[in-house]
């Protein structure tokens, strides 16, 4: 069978398992994703063994310790994985909710339901855990889903969307619900996005090539997750102990992940006070320092700033570090440079924090915390699809509702149009 030939049978199924997960009682579907998080734990050592492929093909290759950070699944994770599948499982059905009910002058009431989109495509990189968080999320919200993961996880994508396809199956679902393409030929992502017959949204994640690739490429819909180059910026007014702890994390907690800080601002005010504590202890963690004059100046192991640092997503233990006179030139530099993901200030000055929240033009704003809270499993929601920071339909972190959309019903009494 050909790759054309492969969407398309793919697509078939998952167009006939969207009309069938989209009538199914929330207790059917929440008991699939719990059979789901069982197969995970009952076969972990075979997860292992998949996953220890892909992580000798990715030394092997040369891939960074942060990528291999997000390729690695071990006990951890995959508990991690099974207890956001029984998250899900436990969170509020979205599919038939009515809202916003009003009753006209002639009595109809008008109002609207949530429904499934349908069928959804989603293209993403390095993170074998998106394929679990996915496939769940795309089930609990009705849609039937046809999953595209990167060649550096290719063994243990097949292992998971094999163990949830199969258990899912047993326990009720329709065949077709949760596939995954099972090869590494590029040809696939474009045969996926020219598949406008089966799919009715795109979802990429993954680097700045996917991203353009799939957005210039695709004849359907395409909600973007871009790439994360978070800021924060320290006001003169911050708890200089409180921002050293702050950079800290959201620098060296898990430097592999969107939400991760890449640019950090500090007013010229604090900026040899802040960089006396804070540089130290980045340093001491092999964090490379990227600065302008001001910073270089300041700490001498910095390394001179190129303008392209600016708006990189590092993924690594690497920070970009400039020192500013206003909170407006903060702001005016975040809404050039950054990706709009998520941007934090650091203040004790309620006028400025507002000011942040209004003027930053990002997904999620955040003020006097880390970065690293930019999560769905974080803000409440369970697990996420992604961080998306498009403006329309969704934006910030796509849980359950971000996965439906809505039509318009109405409950007439024998109204007539006159």
């Amino acid at each position: 069978m050909d790759i054309q030939q492969l969407i398309e049978t793919m697509g078939r199924k998952a167009r006939n398992a969207a009309a069938a997960l989209a009538v199914l009682k929330p207790e059917d579907k929440n008991r699939a994703l719990r059979c789901m998080a069982d197969a995970f734990l009952s076969h972990r050592d075979e997860i292992k063994i998949e996953n220890q492929k892909d992580m000798n093909a990715g030394e092997d290759k040369g891939l960074s310790k942060a990528m291999l950070d997000r390729l690695l699944l071990n006990d951890k994770r995959i508990d991690e994985m099974a207890q956001a599948l029984r998250a899900v499982a436990e969170l509020d059905d979205p599919v038939g909710e009515i809202f916003d009910m009003r009753v006209r002058p002639n009595g109809i009431k008008i109002g609207r339901m949530r429904c499934p989109i349908g069928v959804i495509g989603i293209i993403y990189e390095s993170r074998p855990n998106v394929t679990a968080d996915a496939a769940c999320l795309c089930v609990k919200s009705g849609n039937a889903v046809i999953l595209r993961g990167g060649s550096e996880a290719i063994n243990s994508n097949r292992i998971l969307a094999r163990l949830m396809s199969e258990a899912g199956i047993a326990s009720g679902l329709p065949e077709g619900s949760v596939q995954l393409v099972d090869t590494v030929d590029r040809a696939a992502v474009t045969a996926l996005l020219h598949a406008n017959q089966y799919i009715d949204l795109i979802i990429p994640r993954g680097g700045t090539a996917l991203i353009k690739k799939v957005t210039e490429e695709s004849t359907i819909p395409v909600i973007k997750h871009y790439s994360g180059n978070c800021f924060i910026y320290v006001d003169e007014t911050a708890d200089l102990e409180q921002a050293t702890a702050i950079i800290e994390n959201a620098k060296t907690q898990r430097p592999g992940v969107c939400n991760a800080l890449e640019t950090l601002l500090i007013n010229r005010k604090i900026a040899a006070s802040l960089l006396g504590k804070l540089a130290p202890i980045l340093l001491g963690k092999k964090v490379e320092l990227r600065g302008d004059p001001a910073v270089c100046e300041i700490v001498p192991q910095a390394k001179p700033a190129k303008e392209s640092d600016w708006e990189e997503e590092y993924l690594d233990l690497i920070l970009a570090v400039r020192v500013v006179d206003s909170l407006d030139e903060a702001v005016e530099l975040i809404n050039r440079y950054g990706s709009h993901h998520t941007d934090a200030i650091l203040t004790k000055d309620y006028g400025n924090s507002m000011k942040f929240l209004t003027a930053v033009d990002s997904a999620c704003v955040f003020v006097n915390c880390s970065t690293r809270f930019a999560d769905g499993g974080e803000f409440g929601m369970g697990c996420e699809i992604g961080i998306s920071t498009d403006k329309l339909h969704a934006r910030g972190p796509m849980a359950l509702k971000e996965l439906t959309t809505a039509k318009f019903i109405a409950l007439g009494g024998g109204q007539i149009k006159t």
